[in-house]
């Protein structure tokens, strides 16, 4: 990463091959070439996905979908939001915007879309999050263009919500692992 005209410029391949690759190695598991389906629901709250291969649906076979649960869902679609449209399509105008729908992305503006884009990653449905562009286009904020920065901190925010919000009572652990504050700590001590 470099610094060029006041902006952080990375290689676009190595920074989210290797945002992949960590998160991997610290357990994080990727459906490629899977589609969402429909969402789980259990007590008015979202519990898991229903899942198949995009495959299946391009070739138009009938194959059952898969079912996965989970104690959240994230979703981080893009401009399509997917998975907030799955719901307000299923349940009706339920999202905690001032609708209850999806209000719709904005033509672009990178600056007001990039500071938006952490304010509006939160939970809109109980259990369900938004982050990336997926939020600014639930909560109707604008487009960003190529900025990633924003991004990345839109997915740290909800990281940090839903951490806050699992983690067992009096628990001081964070947001790392003893693992990262090791690497850090040593980080520090060389500078």
């Amino acid at each position: 990463m470099k610094k060029v005209s006041g902006y952080y410029v990375a290689d676009s391949v190595e920074a989210t091959s290797t945002l992949c690759s960590k998160a991997a190695k610290a357990g994080a598991k990727f459906f490629n070439l899977m589609s969402v389906e429909d969402v789980k629901i259990e007590q008015e709250r979202i519990n898991g996905l229903v899942i198949n291969w995009s495959a299946v649906e391009l070739s138009k076979l009938h194959v059952d979908p898969l079912t996965i649960s989970a104690k959240f869902v994230i979703d981080a679609t893009g401009h399509a939001a997917e998975i907030a449209n799955t719901v307000v399509k299923k349940l009706g105008r339920k999202l905690s915007t001032k609708t209850g729908d999806i209000l719709g992305e904005k033509p672009m503006c990178a600056e007001k879309g990039e500071a938006d884009i952490v304010k509006n990653s939160k939970e809109i449905y109980p259990n369900l999050y938004v982050s990336g562009m997926a939020a600014n286009a639930v909560f109707g904020a604008p487009r960003m263009g190529p900025i990633f920065g924003g991004m990345l901190l839109s997915g740290r925010a909800v990281a940090r919500k839903i951490i806050r919000r699992h983690l067992p009572a009096g628990s001081t652990t964070l947001l790392r692992s003893s693992e990262g504050a090791k690497r850090n700590k040593a980080r520090a001590g060389r500078q």
